[in-house]
């Protein structure tokens, strides 16, 4: 029997609604199920994926991504975190776990059995890498590996307190200036068009720094869980960095169109095979500016490796008043970064004006901070110190980079930086070594501090401010 046609349409579209129609916004419950869960999988998923599309976006902004700048920048901010990593794992080991005469020896006599190697081949590293040029990337992931096994190590000698934790600790620290030498005459090989080697060392500083900054407090909650966490932390880091040094483009390993540069200011100095006439000076050569702004930079890396040795020794000894020695390093480790985040920022803000008067100015201003410290010794006037020294770091590390941009040749301006970087190292282990041999007195110690600021600034004060009078006239020229 038919039904009228009224009541046949009603029943059509009482069918339609029934029938499930492809592309409808309504699911079943099975489906509705999988929608939900999809949905709670991308809110979760989205604050990883978007930092790491933001990080992304901004390492490579400018050109950086082309170029390849902008991997290292994101390798630098792995080499941070893992060494921040080692470095919460170890405060509570290495300065804390023993008393403070046999702290001291300890790590003295490693600092000599580990670091006298590294500072007697330091003189042949730039040499080395000028001879092998195509094995850049290699030595970077090298660096890595070698901190990925030993924090390994590290992490059970921080349990069994064994003898291993010293050397193993060290060979970190050396395993980390090598990888910041080679990353310092990568940099040159990297630059995007229009782009300044201030502006790119900027960039891969301020990387390093916020990756550490980020790091850091991961690090203390590991910690919470257990001396190993942090170490196993960093083995995760290192590793992933020796997979990333690959990453870097092939030209970092081209020397094509370089030589090699001499750390001499003129010919007269040069020595050996080197004294003879040569067709084009500009190899043998940096320039007086770059000379004395080099000696400028390894006092205050000097004063910088006495100052992490000496007052991690004397905070321990003498904390702040009210807090304990772990806070008291805290305190002074949170100010001379966060004074070299800031140098590293106006150092980028100035680009390259004036650098000798720059390095001047810093150097000056390190030592007026390090007398009033001495003579006025407390709490506040050592994380004042600190801070400046981190601030005056950065910037005359950066006008350095501009003087070598400007006055040494294209074709020996990576030569140049990776043996300018060897020195301000050994410059580095340097201070380490008279910070630990000093008594933990404060006023003598900072005095110390203070002539060694100061005789850098005395001896290169002249040749900067005559360089910046000429403008650069005396830069060498390639025949």
């Amino acid at each position: 029997m038919a039904l009228p046609t009224a009541f046949s349409g009603h029943y059509d579209v009482v069918a339609a609604a029934k029938t499930p129609v492809k592309g409808s916004s309504r699911l079943s419950g099975p489906g509705r199920i999988r929608g939900s869960l999809r949905a709670v999988g991308r809110a979760l998923h989205f604050p990883v994926t978007g930092t790491a599309r933001g990080i992304r976006k901004a390492t490579h902004a400018h050109g950086a991504g082309e170029s390849g700048l902008g991997k290292l920048i994101e390798l630098h901010g792995v080499n941070g975190a893992g060494d921040v990593m080692v470095t919460v794992a170890l405060a509570s080991t290495v300065f804390f776990s023993v008393p403070t005469d046999e702290a001291r020896g300890r790590v003295a006599l490693y600092l000599a059995i580990t670091m006298a190697p590294f500072t007697l081949l330091a003189p042949v590293i730039g040499p080395l890498l000028d001879r092998i040029p195509h094995g850049r990337r290699a030595a970077m992931a090298g660096a890595m590996l070698a901190r990925a096994l030993l924090a390994i190590v590290l992490s059970g000698a921080v349990v069994t307190g064994g003898i291993e934790l010293y050397p193993a600790a060290l060979g970190v620290l050396v395993s980390s200036k090598a990888y910041g030498v080679v990353r310092s005459a990568v940099v040159p090989r990297l630059l995007p068009p229009g782009f300044s080697l201030v502006k790119a060392n900027s960039r891969v500083t301020l990387g390093g720094l916020l990756a550490t900054g980020i790091a850091a407090p991961i690090g203390i909650g590991l910690q919470q869980i257990g001396p190993r966490w942090p170490l196993y932390g960093a083995f995760v880091l290192f590793v992933a960095g020796t997979i990333l040094s690959f990453t870097l483009p092939p030209k970092v390993d081209s020397a094509k169109g370089e030589d090699t540069a001499l750390l001499a200011a003129d010919e007269q100095h040069l020595h050996g095979p080197h004294r003879r006439p040569v067709k084009r000076p500009g190899l043998r050569t940096v320039g007086p500016a770059v000379t004395h702004a080099l000696a400028a930079n390894a006092s205050i890396r000097c004063l910088t490796g006495f100052l992490i040795f000496f007052l991690a020794f004397l905070l321990r000894e003498h904390p702040v008043s009210g807090q304990t020695a772990a806070v008291s390093l805290g305190i002074v480790g949170v100010s001379a970064g966060a004074g070299n985040a800031l140098g590293t920022a106006v150092g980028a803000w100035l680009r390259s004006r004036a650098p000798e008067i720059i390095i001047v100015t810093v150097v000056a201003c390190v030592l007026g901070v390090a007398i009033m410290a001495s003579v006025f010794f407390s709490a506040a006037m050592v994380a004042c110190l600190a801070a400046m020294a981190g601030f005056a770091q950065a910037l005359a590390k950066l006008s350095l980079d501009a003087l070598i941009q400007r006055d040494v040749p294209e074709l020996v301006r990576t030569s140049a930086f990776a043996r300018s970087e060897t020195l301000l190292q050994m410059a580095w282990v340097l201070g380490g070594a008279i910070g630990i041999a000093l008594p933990l007195n404060g006023t003598v110690g900072l005095a110390v501090g203070a002539a060694i600021i100061g005789t850098g600034w005395l001896t290169t004060v002249r040749g900067l401010i005559d360089s910046a009078r000429r403008g650069g006239a005396t830069r060498p020229r390639v025949a």
